[in-house]
Parts: C-alpha cells; sequence; structure tokens
C-alpha cells in the first residue's frame, strides 16, 4: 500500500490527519537542530512540493542560528491519534525573499505584527516591551493596511534525505517503512530516486 514516492505518501498520510478532529495541529512538526547541545521545537509546517518541506521562522531565532551552522535536521510528525508518525531528516537553506513575501502575506494581521514585534529567542525582563512594541505596530500598520516583510523573517526548505512512515501496531511490531536517497540531490516525487527500506520496530 505505500505509494511510489515521498511526496505521494507524506500527503495520504497528512490528509488522514486533516481529516481526523482530535489532531488539532495536524501540520506541526518537532523540528530537531544541532548546536552546542541538540535542540528540538514545535513548528508548522506551511508547504510541501517536489522539492522538500517549507517552514517560516525569524532569521535571529536559536534554530535559525544553529541551523547556518549545522544545516543537517529532523522533523517529525506525531499524529498520535492515528498511531503513526512521519521522520524527516534533510539539509535546510533558506527560500528567496520573494517566496517569504508571498507566504507573509497571508498571514494573519496580528501574526504578522507580531513578527516584527518580538526578537526571538532574545531575552526579556518581562513582557511589557512585547506589548509596547505591538501596540506602536497596530497604530503604524492598521487592520487593512499591508505589512511589510520584516528583514530578519522568512522561510527554510529541508531537501530531504530520508523520510520515515511508522504505523503502530497492538502487538508492538510497528511498520517502519524509510524512503532513502539514493542520489546526492532528489526531488520527493521522483520514484526512480529513492529505495525503500523496511526496518525493525
Amino acid at each position: 500500500q505505500l505509494a511510489a514516492t515521498p511526496l505521494q505518501q507524506f500527503e495520504r498520510w497528512l490528509h488522514d490527519a486533516v481529516a481526523e478532529p482530535a489532531i488539532v495541529e495536524p501540520n506541526a512538526m518537532v523540528l530537531g537542530t544541532l548546536g552546542e547541545v541538540p535542540s528540538a521545537r514545535t513548528v508548522l509546517l506551511k508547504g510541501i512540493d517536489a522539492r522538500g518541506l517549507t517552514f517560516y521562522t525569524n532569521y535571529g531565532s536559536r534554530k535559525a542560528q544553529q541551523m547556518a551552522q549545522h544545516p543537517d535536521v529532523t522533523a517529525l510528525f506525531p499524529w498520535y491519534p492515528l498511531h503513526r508518525q512521519v521522520i524527516v531528516t534533510g539539509t535546510v537553506t533558506q527560500v528567496s525573499r520573494e517566496e517569504s513575501a508571498e507566504y507573509f502575506a497571508t498571514r494573519p494581521h496580528k501574526s504578522q505584527l507580531g513578527a516584527h514585534a518580538s526578537a526571538q529567542s532574545t531575552p526579556i525582563a518581562d513582557r511589557a516591551p512585547l506589548e509596547a512594541a505591538m501596540a506602536d505596530l497596530v497604530q503604524r500598520y492598521p487592520e487593512g493596511e499591508p505589512v511589510p516583510l520584516p528583514d530578519m523573517w522568512g522561510g527554510y526548505l529541508i531537501r530531504v534525505t530520508t523520510m520515515e512512515f511508522w504505523q503502530g501496531r497492538p502487538s508492538r511490531l510497528h511498520d517502519r517503512l524509510r524512503f532513502e536517497r539514493t542520489g546526492n540531490a532528489a526531488d520527493i516525487d521522483d520514484p526512480g530516486a529513492w529505495r525503500v527500506q523496511r526496518y525493525s520496530p
């Protein structure tokens, strides 16, 4: 029943996750990065196509700093109610400024302002500076006014190296099927660029 490509299989399972009411954020993924110590946090998948997976963040954040030094990352989609998870490994690159601007324009107004207000991952004494920055931005860019893309904000593309599909079973003899890239670079919709390896649970 496995699809011919990682993209097709991921889209099937994402469709099932979206349809499952118990999964509140089906596009949430736990992103793991490398620094002085490993780090993980939840981000939202905002696009998947032949190139790979796309997400957005502040380019001054801790994860961005770590990815600048170590572009190898992992991403985990934990769809617990379906007894499924997808584990992705790959290498990140920044998407173009144009692609970031196109996505930024689709965000809710307050999310756009929040991207300007927060210097992500920097220490603050309390919420007062955030609230003051947000209040100023509300005055400068009222609802309905276009909000410019922040200089320090944009997208990343994960070019996939492996994509593992894990299906739980009551016996604990779970299914683990991993698409593994056979060349240096490959689109995830190219069936000839991937081999499938089954692993013991």
